[in-house]
């Protein structure tokens, strides 16, 4: 059960994450901006957010693509994290979301 709830909020939060990437919202453009990277390079971590997401979905049918999903989620966090706190330093609240969504992306590997 704890599972299946980690899931949905991993699926919830990457396909938010992902779309707002992929449309280009002001505050992603913005934020990306800060992280001094590269637009094209939004696009592939989008992919890789999707790519996370439709693992992850899989993984109710196919348990052994569940680690795999999430250690793909669990690198795009650390990645994040150093984008907030290095590329960008934002003030570490800001990176308070991935440090749980990495948490919990761990939590799927270990089970």
């Amino acid at each position: 059960m704890v599972t299946l709830i980690i899931q949905m909020i991993l699926v919830i939060m990457f396909t938010f994450s992902a779309a707002i990437k992929f449309l280009r919202t002001k505050t992603m453009v913005q934020h990306w901006n800060e992280y001094r990277y590269p637009f094209w390079f939004m696009y592939v971590v989008a992919t890789l957010e999707t790519i996370g997401v439709i693992g992850i979905l899989a993984g109710f049918w196919y348990s052994e693509l569940l680690k795999y999903a999430a250690a793909l989620i669990s690198v795009l966090m650390l990645g994040a994290i150093h984008a907030h706190l290095f590329r960008a330093k934002h003030n570490p609240y800001m990176a308070i979301n991935a440090f749980l969504m990495l948490g919990l992306s761990i939590l799927l590997i270990m089970m």
